[in-house]
């Protein structure tokens, strides 16, 4: 499994040199530092955009359901909003087995009427084109499963920092997700908060 670009020596059945040696090492020394360093950099910037959420909608009168509430997504109060609500979901149309969502934020606005649900936020950044990429369906396989249990009036946006590119964009659009950009956070208030 070893990858004969780095490790070169390998097809050739020789003894590797110093300096192949040492270039196999500085780019596994690599692969294994953004590997450690990648989650603990996602994860600081997911709870960066959560605070600033937080903030945002606290300056607007909005309430934080604190977790272990017990109250369910679709029974918050007017005013309020939660971080990381799971919200069932059914696996299949005609199916009773159900798959927790896990949504970044969970907002009931304060004009919500009967029967409305929270709009959803999902904090999303990125440090290059690549991963967003692979990691673009996620998101359209949330809306659909959240779509087919509770109909078209789910509202589920993404909270966008970072590199995101027209392709990754123009399939979230596909899919009837909206987003806002950190930069521009102002422009949640579009979305009737």
């Amino acid at each position: 499994m070893a990858d004969p670009d780095i490790f070169s020596w390998l097809e050739r059945k020789v003894q590797p040199t110093a300096e192949e040696i040492h270039r196999a090492a500085t780019i596994v020394a690599d692969r294994l530092c953004g590997a450690t360093a990648n989650p603990i950099i996602r994860n600081a910037q997911e709870a960066r955009q959560l605070r600033l959420v937080g903030e945002w909608l606290d300056a607007r009168g909005y309430k934080r359901i604190p977790s272990g509430s017990g109250i369910k997504f679709d029974d918050m109060p007017l005013g309020t909003y939660a971080f990381h609500a799971n919200i069932p979901a059914r696996f299949e149309q005609r199916s009773e087995r159900t798959v927790n969502i896990s949504v970044d934020v969970a907002v009931m606005r304060t004009i919500a009427g009967g029967g409305d649900l929270p709009l959803l936020i999902e904090a999303k950044s990125a440090g290059d084109f690549t991963n967003v990429n692979k990691r673009r369906k996620e998101e359209a396989m949330k809306i659909s499963l959240l779509r087919r249990t509770y109909g078209q009036k789910v509202d589920y946006l993404l909270f966008l920092c970072g590199y995101f590119d027209s392709g990754y964009l123009g399939y979230e659009a596909a899919e009837g997700i909206d987003w806002v950009w950190e930069h521009r956070i102002d422009d949640l208030a579009e979305f009737g908060l």
